[in-house]
């Protein structure tokens, strides 16, 4: 793994900016790789072994998925929206899983660690690069059950919607009255009033004569 120097600034270059979440996030990636033994988790044999749980979607939250290579197309990147700066890190090879936890007291000793910064942002900024882990983090060992439904590699499972014929991926399905149903049709998502529109140029495709062609499909692989 690169040094934390480095992994900061490729993180804030891939995030946008350098704020004081990015030295959280890129230093609990560090630890909780270290925790589960990984020490090259964007190498191709170790990635396959990783799996993390991010808890809130905040500035952390892009570093911990630069530093890991962890992402949520590939399922190895889970999203719960707990509202709280800690992340899980799981070694599917080990079975070993870690909850790292950013503390609210490291906030509060921000002037402590970096007196001489008068700016509040980059004096937390500066501070969460000098404290050690122990007053940065608390760190729980814990157990993550992990279901088939919920592993990377092809869907092995897809149920339709009784209501509307939608497909339903990896047992995300609401089961009501012995009927399988997509959560919009059970009631159970965060938008509203949905309407079928057609828009302007929705015939639109690629041209393939500005694209350099791709017919033998060199390195497609099946998700």
């Amino acid at each position: 793994m690169d040094a934390f120097e480095e992994l900061l600034r490729s993180s804030a270059v891939a995030h946008g900016h350098l704020c004081p979440g990015q030295a959280v996030g890129v230093r609990m990636a560090m630890l909780g790789c270290r925790l589960i033994g990984l020490d090259e988790p964007t190498r191709h044999d170790q990635i396959k072994k990783l799996i993390v749980y991010v808890e809130m979607d905040r500035c952390a939250a892009d570093a911990l998925a630069h530093v890991t290579g962890v992402k949520l197309g590939r399922r190895s990147l889970k999203f719960m929206d707990y509202g709280i700066m800690a992340a899980t890190f799981v070694n599917m090879d080990t079975g070993k899983a870690f909850r790292v936890v950013s503390t609210e007291e490291a906030r509060d000793l921000a002037d402590a660690y970096a007196p001489e910064i008068a700016e509040k942002s980059t004096q937390q900024l500066e501070a969460y690069m000098r404290m050690p882990d122990s007053v940065l983090f608390r760190v729980q060992q814990v157990d993550v059950n992990m279901v088939d439904f919920d592993m990377p590699g092809p869907t092995q499972y897809k149920a339709a919607c009784s209501r509307c014929g939608q497909v339903v991926r990896d047992r995300r399905e609401v089961v009501k009255d012995g009927h399988a149903y997509c959560k919009p049709c059970a009631d159970e998502v965060y938008f509203k009033n949905a309407r079928e529109i057609t828009w302007p140029d929705m015939n639109w495709v690629p041209d393939k004569n500005d694209q350099q062609s791709n017919s033998d499909n060199k390195g497609v692989k099946p998700c």
